[in-house]
């Protein structure tokens, strides 16, 4: 069986229908097993662009308000150990959608893609007899018709396709179903349509729509990563909150930083423009929650919100001033937590009726395998399906079961000089067994051994205290070097 490319869609309704028999089939023998797992729940899966841990008001100390997140992890499960696949976009989206970390990966550079023998998670859920959509960023497809999201699973795309469309907060060219679709309003400089409430509003519109299958929407925002701008509603009431040097960019006539070619417009307010993204975002999920409570579907949709990697320097912004990966080490293009160790909320009112903090290790390799069991779907009878994630859903109720212990990998190939020069120069890893935490900054470097539990920062290397332990994640790397 091969997974469909760009079919009429004709034949994406007739595929939906069979899949949606199949789906049904498998849902009532599974009732007759488990009389207590709820019929198939929407889901929406809200992924932010370079959004540090600290960066919401849930996960500490902020001065960037964000009530409707909060009100979501005080409504369900605040994550406090989850990671993303890695510390920049590409190899940590490209986790995400195939259930593998970093030992299955064949590039763990900023510059890979999705193969075309890849299975998405929208393609298990495709199988599961879902309706499928992508509204926003998604950088991972190299051939229109081979990797789009279209032949990745989705029916239904609005957004950005190259990575670098990504750096665009006004853009002028967005796609639809793999036709280019001009933005008139932001042409000749102007800043008609922000690309995050057209995101939004997409997800708002489908959701909106009649569904005779579950959903599941993937809303991929690209903020708050640079470039940094937003709505002046969002920006004005922080304009006198901070103490503001402005980004200059090119507007000089010299880069202003090694960003300045990717960001060149200048910005005035940079840290209240920032912290206007995020609340920007904020907004727009109040409203998707809010649309699912007028159209009475919210108590069994799924949200989950995260972010792909830690939070940036670039185009102007300042992680540090906000404490923005606290209390952690590094930040985007780090290995240390910083870079990896990102915010993490489950909101699903049929399962999660008492909110908790899950302290329990995950990341991004894990959704595929739990979103094919909460479809009731055996990755077994998924065709090419690879992945070496483990499912939470077993996390995801009110009396939770633990998941076994296992060792999380990550690995980073840092590109030389410009960051997105292609030319791979140093190789980072990491991984996380339990509380021990190990890094490599290079394959010829030492590797250095934390206990995140008494030292979250990983200041502390105990290499020579744990010999034994230092060992076994040096052989790991060893094994996993090329």
């Amino acid at each position: 069986m091969t997974f469909p490319r760009n079919r009429p869609r004709s034949l994406h309704v007739f595929r939906g229908v069979i899949f949606g028999v199949l789906a049904l089939t498998a849902i009532l023998f599974s009732n007759a097993a488990e009389p207590t797992r709820p019929e198939a729940p929407n889901i929406i899966f809200v992924l932010a662009d370079d959004m540090g841990f600290n960066q919401i008001g849930a996960y500490g100390n902020t001065p960037i308000k964000t009530p409707h997140l909060d009100r979501l992890a005080a409504n369900g499960i605040r994550f406090t150990n989850a990671y993303a696949g890695n510390t920049v976009c590409s190899p940590s989206r490209v986790s995400l959608f195939t259930g593998r970390d970093g030992r299955l990966m064949q590039n763990n550079s900023n510059k890979v893609q999705l193969a075309d023998i890849d299975v998405t998670m929208a393609h298990v859920l495709k199988h599961a007899g879902y309706d499928t959509a992508l509204f926003g960023k998604y950088s991972i497809g190299s051939q229109m018709g081979v990797t789009d999201p279209l032949a990745m699973g989705f029916d239904t795309w609005f957004g950005m396709y190259s990575i670098l469309e990504g750096h665009r907060q006004y853009p002028t060219i967005l796609w639809r179903d793999g036709l280019k679709r001009r933005i008139t309003e932001n042409e000749g400089g102007k800043t008609g349509a922000y690309a995050q409430e057209m995101f939004a509003q997409e997800a708002i519109d489908y959701i909106n729509q009649d569904h005779e299958n579950p959903f599941f929407v993937m809303l991929a925002f690209s903020s708050p990563h640079a470039e940094l701008a937003a709505p002046e509603e969002f920006v004005k009431p922080y304009e006198s909150q901070f103490d503001e040097t402005p980004y200059t960019g090119m507007s000089t006539g010299e880069p202003s930083d090694q960003y300045a070619w990717y960001y060149p417009e200048p910005v005035a307010r940079p840290r209240a423009t920032l912290a206007g993204m995020v609340t920007a975002l904020d907004a727009y999920v109040g409203k998707i929650v809010d649309t699912l409570k007028q159209r009475g579907i919210a108590e069994n949709t799924l949200i989950i919100f995260t972010s792909d990697n830690g939070p940036h320097d670039e185009g102007g912004g300042d992680p540090d001033f906000f404490d923005a990966a606290a209390p952690f080490k590094g930040m985007k293009r780090d290995l240390f937590d910083g870079g990896i160790h990102v915010p993490m909320i489950a909101h699903w009112p049929a399962r999660i009726e008492k909110s908790r903090i899950d302290d329990t290790p995950w990341a991004f390799a894990d959704v595929l395998p739990t979103f094919a069991d909460i479809a009731g779907v055996s990755l077994h009878s998924v065709p090419r399906v690879k992945t070496n994630g483990t499912s939470i859903y077993p996390l995801l109720s009110d009396a939770p079961n633990p998941i076994p212990e296992r060792t999380l990998y990550w690995e980073f190939g840092k590109q030389v000089g410009d960051p997105n020069s292609g030319v791979v120069g140093e190789v980072f890893q990491a991984a996380r067994r339990g509380n021990w935490k190990a890094v490599r900054y290079g394959l010829d470097q030492p590797t250095q051994i934390f206990d995140l539990r008494s030292d979250p920062g990983e200041t502390t290397d105990l290499a020579k205290q744990h010999p034994e332990i230092h060992q076994e994640f040096v052989s790991l790397f060893e094994e996993h070097r090329d």
